[in-house]
This record gives structure tokens, sequence and C-alpha cells, in this order.
């Protein structure tokens, strides 16, 4: 696969593009497209990508502004937890799911906590996490309740995958499994009892 990163000014968050190696399933798939731009299109077409779809983590504007754009150049499904994201549409998947997209195997791993609808989505080693885990971070909540539901999500689906794989954050740097096991504050300073993460941590999810 090639993966092609792109930083998005609005909302200082992070698309990606995945695009395929196979010269005889030739595509591409957009995770959390904040923007649709000449840079995203370029990557596209300079590969001669047919887009195959659009892949939402979660249903804040931060990260799917982009489609209004997207959906006036391309004919693509777009996949999320949610029914219909920024006025449009989606096929609905679902916690445990497998989805195959072209030459893509997508498993759906249901995070809600951030939002109702928050997923991410493991595509070989690499794990599009959205706001749910980032460097160093997990992502806000509006209540002590919904981070401890979010906290059980992370550890009983996430941090339990056997060996490592890549973290892409939609904000944020990307990371490894392995070093959020190991030194995430928002994980291992959870406090249990009270549902809250450390205070000297600034979280810009």
């Amino acid at each position: 696969m090639k993966l092609f990163f792109h930083y998005c000014s609005y909302g200082f968050s992070n698309c990606y593009v995945l695009g395929s190696e196979r010269p005889e399933e030739p595509g591409a798939l957009i995770v959390d497209p904040a923007v649709m731009d000449e840079q995203i299109v370029g990557f596209l077409e300079e590969n001669d990508y047919p887009l195959l779809g659009v892949l939402v983590t979660h249903d804040h504007i931060k990260h799917v502004r982009g489609l209004r754009t997207l959906k006036r150049i391309y004919e693509t499904k777009i996949y999320a937890i949610n029914p219909h994201v920024n006025e449009h549409r989606t096929v609905m998947v679902w916690d445990a799911d497998t989805v195959n997209i072209g030459p893509f195997k997508i498993e759906v791993i249901a995070t809600p906590g951030h939002s109702s609808d928050s997923a991410v989505f493991r595509v070989e080693r690499l794990l599009f996490t959205g706001d749910s885990l980032s460097a160093g971070l997990v992502g806000r909540t509006a209540s002590a309740y919904g981070a401890a539901v979010q906290m059980t999500a992370l550890r009983s689906k996430i941090l339990s995958l056997p060996g490592d794989f890549t973290i892409l954050p939609a904000h944020g740097p990307p990371s490894t499994l392995e070093t959020e096991r190991r030194y995430n504050d928002g994980i291992n300073g959870f406090d249990e009892i009270s549902g809250r993460r450390p205070k000297f941590k600034l979280d810009l999810s």
C-alpha cells in the first residue's frame, strides 16, 4: 500500500489516502476528509487511482468538511457508523464488521466516548484512530461516563491487539500501539473511580 498523509489547516486535522500497489486492483480510500483540495486530488490522479470509498472515524465537522467538495468530484461511497455524515447518506458499518473494498480489507472497531459514532479502522498493521487515541492522549469526552466507556473500548479492543501497529490519528503525529501502551498518560493515568484523566495533560482532540 501507499500511504499519503495530508495535514489540513482547517481543524488542524489529518487526512489520509491509502493507495493500492496491485496493478490488477487499482484504487484508493480516503480517511477523514477534513478538506478536499488539489493535493489530494493530485495524488489520486497522478497514480491513476479510482476513489473506491471514504472512511469516516466520526461525524465531527473538523474531519468531514471536505465531503461536500469530494462528492462533487467523485461518485463514491462513504462508510461510517452513522447513517448520515455531514448531510450525506453512508453505508453503515458496525463494530467487528469486516468490509472489503477493492483490494482493501477493513476491520471496524467501535470506540464510543469522544462521540457516539467513534470508530477505529484497521487496515493490515495500520490503525486509523480518529480522535479516540492519539500520541499521548485519548479523546475528550463530555462526561465521566463517556470517558469510562471510551477507556473500556480502547483497552479491550485496541490495546489488547497482538503485536504492534502504526497509529494514525485525526490530530497530531503518528505513533505506535506499543508506545501508547507504555507511555500514554490519558490511558495509564486514568482514574477508574472518577473517570478522570490527568489534569496536567493538554488534550487537543
